[in-house]
């Protein structure tokens, strides 16, 4: 027999130990405090009938712990924030790095990165990386110089010709097997479609979505937009989502969206959710993360270079999805590359 009020209580501690935003630990504690408020019958007969998110301060992680209390499990959340204590930051971090064998969202001078493909290629390479997604964007996106249909054919042609020279590279023995794989980060427009002919983003070994209009637009509107783009087959990946900026002189809120009707659409059509490692961005914040966890979705853990040093920053979204629970088994980017491609390509049909 388990205490789910005591179990929500070992949350919040571990929570606020790992120096956890102040209204998520409280949150906990406020739950703990309601349970033992309630008279123990009624507890259980709204965790039988499913109405304990109508309680005040009771949503849907907390009424899932003390679901899962009352039925004499270890809480599933608590077992994640127990085990996540007992590894310091900066070594879950790196193993989930470890763990990574490519970046899903890399951008070069085609678009609106600095550098060419061959030297954004090398840098991931030269990480360690067994491959690396070419993500340039979009027509829509014209400040970035996003990429017409011909242009983009063109580069399919430009990354054929690199992964030629790659693979002669690692048969000499010269360095490890690399390649590039093609992609798009494509624009989510205002009706939920890809900025891109449909049957050349069939083509690609892997496609980004991100919103990067009207990112002020309201929730009624911005949802269904999003919820569209996921349920879209050409779709892998859902980038930052929220648009947020944190640092800098275009600092940014986040976008508002349902994120439990966003983040249930990524799991039952299979899109995985971008950490994004930029330092000005870091979106999702943890609490969507931990969000989309609890929803079932896959993830990504992406830098979004637009320059070789930026490739490094991978780190940085490791340390914010360990923190958040993610482990490797989640990330899309810890498989080879034949088993993301399968995946892509399973998801076209």
């Amino acid at each position: 027999m388990r205490d789910p009020a005591e179990d929500l209580r070992a949350i919040a501690f571990a929570l606020e130990k790992a120096l956890e935003p102040t209204y998520r630990v409280q949150a906990f504690r406020k739950a703990a405090r309601l349970v033992d408020s309630l008279d123990p019958a009624e507890l259980s007969r709204r965790a039988a009938e499913g109405s304990l998110g109508e309680l005040p301060g009771i949503g849907k992680v907390t009424a899932l712990v003390i679901s899962e209390s009352l039925e004499g499990i270890e809480p599933n959340y608590l077992r994640r924030v127990l085990d996540q204590k007992e590894v310091p930051r900066d070594e879950g971090a790196r193993a989930l790095r470890a763990a990574l064998r490519g970046d899903l969202h890399v951008h070069s001078d085609w678009s609106d990165g600095g550098s060419p493909i061959d030297e954004m290629a090398r840098a991931a390479r030269d990480l360690g990386h067994e491959y690396m997604v070419l993500t340039d964007h979009s027509p829509r996106l014209t400040v970035a110089r996003g990429l017409t249909a011909s242009r983009l054919r063109e580069q399919l042609d430009v990354v054929a010709a690199l992964n030629e020279g790659f693979a002669h590279q690692a048969a000499s023995g010269d360095t490890h097997p690399f390649r590039i794989l093609t992609g798009i980060e494509v624009d989510i427009n205002e009706d939920g479609t890809l900025d891109q002919e449909p049957s050349l983003l069939a083509e690609l070994d892997l496609v980004v979505g991100s919103v990067h209009s009207k990112l002020r637009a309201p929730s009624s509107e911005m949802t269904p937009r999003m919820v569209a783009a996921i349920s879209n087959p050409h779709l892998d990946v859902l980038g930052h989502c929220t648009g947020r900026m944190v640092k800098g002189a275009r600092g940014r809120p986040e976008s508002e969206f349902e994120a439990d009707l966003v983040f249930a659409a990524c799991a039952q059509f299979d899109v995985a959710v971008e950490v994004n490692s930029r330092p000005e961005r870091q979106d999702p914040p943890k609490r969507l993360i931990r969000q989309a966890l609890e929803a079932g979705c896959r993830f990504a853990i992406d830098t979004d270079a637009h320059a070789p040093g930026q490739l490094a920053w991978q780190i940085d979204g490791c340390e914010r999805a360990f923190l958040s629970g993610v482990t490797a088994d989640r990330v899309i980017n810890a498989w080879s590359a034949e088993e993301l491609l399968t995946w892509t390509s399973s998801r076209r049909s």
